[in-house]
């Protein structure tokens, strides 16, 4: 009998670019409904790729992601567009669109061929502006905001979408500190009032506190650890994880301190 909670699943994915060695090995993931997870691990650990699989921007080359039960990949793009929206680690803008108009293109899931967005397109796109305290920037053009502006309209975008699942790619990367704790306060609104399911990547330990439902750790292609912050966020799980023998971790007040000593 299927989980009836678990909502995004990879099963032992395996994945390489072309003339490449692998990247993914192995690896396997649970994201249950109406939580927010964190993945972390070293540079070139695969993480942004194993994102880019589970939002359905590359097929695997062994294993299969499930979504609610079923293969992610025998979806067509626009059916999964409606299901999970996708945050990047970076966006180049080049010509000088509207933060509302770049969001609204968030609503092309739900648009039939050769129509534009109506009115409650419109209220959808302004919504989710609001809801990430970015309303103030809809008409500013993309090319006049600073890349932490611009990351919150990119998370409006996806918002605009109405996803249940939301996969986020290291997007406190250009946010001050202000921003990236409101940024965690949005998904735990999100998550809390909609029921929305969402995975950040991210390189910022500091961010990933009690307030996370999971936190997964990926080391050389593959899933190494799973649990609860308390449980992953532990000196000896974060050595193996950076290949670190100098990373020390404190835990207070439902934060965990990382640091590597010199």
């Amino acid at each position: 009998m299927m989980d009836q909670d678990l909502l995004l699943e990879a099963r032992d994915l395996g994945f390489a670019y072309p003339g490449g060695p692998a990247v993914i090995c192995g690896a396997s993931l649970r994201l249950r409904r109406a939580s927010v997870s964190a993945l972390i691990g070293a540079n070139g650990s695969g993480k942004s790729t194993l994102i880019r699989l589970l939002c359905g921007l590359l097929r695997p080359q062994r294993g299969e992601v499930l979504f609610a039960g079923a293969n992610l990949h025998a979806m067509e793009a626009r059916r999964r567009a409606q299901l999970i929206g996708y945050v990047p680690q970076t966006t180049h803008t080049v010509f000088p669109f509207t933060a509302l108009e770049v969001v609204l293109t968030g609503r092309s899931p739900y648009t039939p061929r050769f129509r534009f967005e109506n009115e409650r397109d419109r209220r959808i796109a302004l919504a989710a502006l609001t809801a990430v305290e970015a309303a103030h920037l809809a008409e500013r053009p993309m090319t006049e905001l600073s890349g932490g502006e611009r990351q919150m309209v990119m998370l409006a975008r996806a918002l605009a979408q109405e996803p249940t699942c939301l996969l986020l790619d290291e997007p406190s990367s250009s946010l001050d500190l202000r921003h990236r704790a409101a940024l965690v306060r949005h998904l735990r609104r999100l998550r809390d009032e909609r029921g929305l399911t969402a995975l950040v990547v991210t390189h910022d330990l500091a961010l990933v506190d009690a307030r996370f439902d999971q936190v997964c750790a990926m080391r050389c292609g593959a899933i190494v650890a799973a649990g609860s912050p308390r449980e992953v966020l532990r000196e000896e799980v974060l050595r193996d994880v950076y290949a670190d023998a100098k990373i020390r971790a404190l835990a207070a007040d439902g934060h965990v301190f990382v640091w590597s000593e010199d």
